[in-house]
């Protein structure tokens, strides 16, 4: 994923990888930027698995699904859905002790190549400290109800979230909650 994202100029803003599927929020530098950066990592991880595991053919159920995200308050909240997904699992009840995600980058500074923090993130706090604070404060609850179901829905119709106005000049986020294989 990080070839591709440096390759097609694709931040990689917040990740999950689970067991059959990852959740990734992404920031691209132009239009097309995730189609190819998402074809390019599938064919990369595609190609290693079956040389690894002596198999052939795809990995991949479908086609990514992605959504706009068009206001900061679905940016956060799209990090909270990626993050807290091992908990929603049943995987682990505090997203800090899950490895394979970017929420110790943001919440206790552990490095970490993939991450590239979206600008908005530097709103939470005057510096690493107060972000990393105000970053774990977003988890003090679950992600329920409406905003769970509507960072969903958008994903899976690839509408986007968020008021279209709060765009102004800003480039797009894209939250990628549903990458299956």
């Amino acid at each position: 994923m990080k070839e591709a994202a440096e390759e097609f100029q694709v931040a990689v803003n917040a990740y999950v990888f689970m067991t059959n599927h990852v959740h990734l929020l992404l920031t691209p530098g132009d239009p097309s930027a995730i189609s190819s950066a998402m074809h390019s990592a599938s064919r990369r991880y595609a190609g290693y698995f079956n040389q690894r595991y002596e198999r052939t053919g795809t990995l991949w159920e479908g086609r990514f699904h992605a959504s706009l995200v068009t206001t900061d308050h679905y940016l956060f909240s799209c990090h909270r859905y990626i993050d807290l997904n091992p908990v929603r699992a049943g995987i682990v009840v505090d997203p800090s002790v899950y490895p394979w995600s970017s929420h110790r980058f943001y919440a206790m500074d552990e490095g970490n190549a993939l991450v590239t923090p979206h600008p908005a993130l530097s709103a939470l706090g005057r510096d690493g400290t107060s972000r990393r604070a105000a970053y774990r404060a977003l988890f003090s609850s679950p992600l329920e109800g409406v905003e769970l179901e509507a960072i969903r829905k958008a994903s899976l119709s690839g509408t986007a979230i968020g008021a279209r106005t709060a765009l102004r000049g800003r480039k797009p986020k894209k939250c990628v909650p549903d990458t299956n294989f």
